[in-house]
Parts: C-alpha cells; structure tokens; sequence
C-alpha cells in the first residue's frame, strides 16, 4: 500500500503534465531556447495569427477584350485551343474539391480577405486588361458593355454579389467617390453580379428598391449582370463570392490597382491616390492633344 502511493501520485503528476503540454500557446516554454524549436513552435501558431500577403500579380485577361459579341466561330476556335482547355479543367478539377461552404467558412478567417492591395499602381507595360461583363443599367433597363462604359476615363469598378460586398466596397469607394465624382474623367462602376439564376431574378424583381437606395447620377454605371464568370475568377483575383472586389481601371481598360474584402486605411488612401494620379495623367494627355 505504502508503495502504490508514489507511483498512483507519480502517475497523477505525468497526467497534469501532459495536459499541460497539450494546452494551445505552452509549447515556446517547454523549449531548449535552441532555433530549431523556436521555428516548431512558431508553425504550431494558428493560421489567423498569420499575416495576409499583398497582391502577388497583375490580374485581368491577356487579350483586350470588345463588346462585339463572339460569333461562333470564335467560340469554337477558343474550345479547340489546348491551353484555354487544360486551364478549363484545371479550374474545375480545383472547384470539384470544394464544398457548397466553402466560401462561407472562410469569411470567418480575416473576413474572406485573401490578400491585401498594393500601395502603388501597377505598371502599365505590366498590368492586364478587364473583361468584358454585360449587365442592365438602372436608368434604361438596357444592356451595356463595360468596355464601351469604361473606355477614354478613369473608372473605379465595384463587384457586388451580397449585401456584405456592398459594406466591403464602400469602405474602400467612398473617399475617392466624394473626391473624384465632379471629375468628367472620372465614373464609379458598380456591377451587381448574380451568376444564380433564382438569386438573378429575384434581383430583377427588386430593381426599383436598387434604384431608390443608388443615387441617380450613379444609375447609368450601375449593371446588373448575370454573366457566368467561371473561368474569370482566378484571373480577377476573385477568390470568394461573399465579399466585395475593387479594380482601379484605366482609359486604356487595364486594372492598375485592385482591394478586396474590407478596406485597411492604407488600402483606402491607395486608391484615392492611385487614382489622382491616372486623373492627372490622363488630362496632362487631353491638354498635349488639344488644339493650341
């Protein structure tokens, strides 16, 4: 009896001892202090102690895009293309994995952000073009084609597909809105992109309550477009389809800057600065053409 006490009370020791160890955040003072165990330790952290990466390359699409419609020859020239296939089925291969929540599970980590805009533009020689994205306008009910919208301006394009974007893009819009409108260079696009056809016609149903909440100097660049993006997502950026995306857009159609999720201050003053910056180039531009 005298001698299963100090093992029961040895037993009861290693027990507290490795719940101890198990315990999130104990390990770094358990270690030798060696590098080696400070680096095991550090990989043990939770990812959203991680810090997010900034915008790693340009995006957009190679080719210029036109609002003339493809013909079919052209859609099947593009189905015969290898490369255009081998992307196709890389991409689905990739979605195939994913669950129908996987987008809404990660909103939990750093709000959906998945990486964070740069404090610079991106070069012109660098930077891609915008497709091409049709959509109904408020003030008509017509279609319009970005390209022809955004072509000879400056343009600041908002992609909305929830209520939680809406937040998401104002957060970033609203100084370069409230500096830049009375600008004739300058146009704030808003793209309301619903690729579900129930959510589409719902929000067809509830265009006129859309109107009310948007001013009317903003209803002829505000669409609402069904447009499948599929295959455009990876090369927008648009990771997740719950949170609001922001594309600086030159008189060219090329995306020299981009935001996503919520605004940081410094990605706000990014694009207000940013886009003073195409404002003064492009009118330097207008006044060179000018007739003396």
């Amino acid at each position: 009896m005298f001698v299963r006490a100090p093992v029961r009370a040895r037993w009861q020791e290693t027990a507290n001892l490795r719940r101890f160890i198990q315990r999130p955040g104990c390990a770094r003072y358990l270690t030798s202090g060696t590098d080696e165990s400070v680096k095991k330790s550090t990989k043990a952290l939770p990812d959203d102690d991680l810090t997010l990466p900034f915008l790693q390359r340009p995006l957009g699409v190679k080719e210029r895009p036109s609002p003339v419609l493809k013909t079919w020859a052209d859609t099947r020239e593009e189905l015969m293309d290898q490369e255009t296939r081998l992307a196709q089925r890389k991409h689905l291969m990739k979605e195939a994995t994913k669950g129908y929540f996987t987008d809404l599970n990660a909103t939990r980590k750093h709000g959906g952000k998945t990486w964070i805009a740069p404090n610079v533009m991106i070069r012109e020689d660098k930077a891609l073009y915008f497709p091409n994205i049709i959509g109904s306008s408020l003030d008509r009910k017509s279609k319009k084609h970005t390209t022809s919208i955004c072509e000879g301006r400056i343009s600041v394009i908002s992609m909305l597909s929830t209520r939680m974007s809406e937040i998401h893009v104002n957060g970033f819009t609203a100084p370069t809105n409230a500096r830049f409108l009375s600008n004739p260079l300058y146009q704030y696009v808003q793209i309301n992109l619903q690729e579900n056809l129930l959510k589409s016609f719902l929000v067809s149903l509830f265009l006129s309550s859309i109107a009310k909440s948007v001013p009317p100097e903003l209803h002829p660049t505000y669409l609402v477009s069904s447009q499948n993006m599929e295959f455009l997502r990876d090369q927008l950026g648009m990771m997740n389809k719950h949170v609001g995306y922001v594309y600086l857009v030159d008189s060219n159609l090329k995306v020299r800057w981009a935001g996503c999720a919520d605004a940081k201050v410094e990605e706000t003053d990014a694009l207000e600065r940013c886009t003073g910056v195409l404002l003064n180039r492009l009118e330097k531009k207008r006044s060179a053409k000018a007739p003396q």
